[in-house]
């Protein structure tokens, strides 16, 4: 579970948090109460994208291949004629 600390708290106490990171911990980085980074260890940050990318790819390749015709230039780029 995400610990919780404060922008400034994480500024005045980086290299403690980092050493939490090192045992494993994460924590939510909070400005005036609202969440706006995780910081956590790196492998897992490489599992979670990992696992996200292999679950995009398995999703795209379901879908079915649409012919759409040919584009000209100008509808590509939605240009005015």
């Amino acid at each position: 579970m995400d610990e919780p600390v404060s922008a400034a708290d994480a500024n005045r106490n980086f290299s403690l948090i980092l050493r939490g990171v090192r045992e494993g911990r994460t924590y939510v980085v909070t400005n005036h109460g609202k969440a706006v980074a995780r910081i956590l260890p790196a492998e897992r940050d490489e599992a979670v994208s990992a696992a996200a990318r292999k679950a995009l790819l398995e999703h795209l390749q379901a879908q079915p291949v649409l012919d759409v015709g040919r584009w000209t230039r100008d509808e590509l780029y939605e240009r005015d004629r």
